[in-house]
């Protein structure tokens, strides 16, 4: 009759027991510290970008379409008054070349610059003087609009304004100081322009009028030492002649 070692068994258990565990702790989640992932910050910052971007478009396209609610909407959600588009021109020159009163107004009240430039040199004040935008002129003039400012011609506001006969735009702008001597890069002044390139008919000849009263300085010749009055009797502008012959000076 074999005898049994008297601890042999406990020790098989044992071993069984620590074979189980091991098993156990293969298969088993890990029970370390719960980790919370961390956003890489390049990803962040591009999809902060991207939503940035997208919020501007839609301003671009609200101020386009004056639509001053969408505007008032998108800049109370962070959007800048002073975004700009893929070709740099500001959301305010977007709205102005549209005539977008309600929508300037908006952005105007909210801060956004009137004498930004676009890549032609044009701001909100200068193109809406260009195109006789009269109610956007006013605000602009109202919240710092910059009348010594000059376009890519080198021309003030008024020059451009004088030239496509826009009688209370002119009126307005000399008003606000705008120097009607003002000599652009093709050496041409408010009144050279307005007779070298307008018509000679009945709104010229009032802006032709206004220059005058405002004190212009008709003995100003052109880079080829033509006079206004001298380009009036070639254009055969006999009405504007008769006016610049009016104002010179007695000899």
């Amino acid at each position: 009759m074999s005898v049994r070692h008297p601890s042999r068994f406990p020790m098989a258990v044992t071993l069984a027991a620590a074979l189980l565990a091991l098993a156990a702790c293969a298969t088993a989640p890990s029970a370390g510290p719960a980790t919370t992932s961390t956003p890489d910050p390049s990803t962040a910052s591009a999809a902060a970008t991207a939503d940035g971007s997208t919020s501007g478009q839609a301003l671009l396209v609200a101020a386009r379409a004056n639509d001053a609610d969408q505007v008032r909407q998108l800049l109370d959600a962070g959007v800048s008054p002073d975004f700009r588009d893929a070709d740099g021109r500001p959301v305010l020159v977007t709205a102005t070349r549209a005539n977008a009163l309600e929508a300037a107004r908006e952005l105007i009240l909210r801060g956004a610059d009137v004498n930004a430039r676009d890549g032609i040199s044009d701001s909100a004040f200068l193109h809406a003087g260009a195109e006789g935008f009269l109610g956007i002129l006013e605000l602009t003039l109202q919240h710092g609009a910059d009348v010594t400012s000059t376009n890519r011609y080198g021309g003030t506001a008024l020059i451009p304004a004088c030239e496509h006969a826009h009688l209370e735009t002119v009126r307005r702008l000399i008003d606000a100081g705008t120097d009607v001597d003002h000599v652009n890069g093709l050496g041409w002044t408010c009144l050279l322009e307005a007779v070298i390139l307008g018509d000679g008919g009945t709104a010229h000849q009032k802006v032709v009028r206004l220059l005058i009263a405002a004190g212009a300085d008709t003995s100003i010749a052109d880079s080829g030492g033509t006079t206004a009055l001298e380009h009036a009797l070639r254009l055969r502008q006999s009405a504007v002649a008769g006016l610049l012959e009016d104002a010179q000076p007695p000899r």
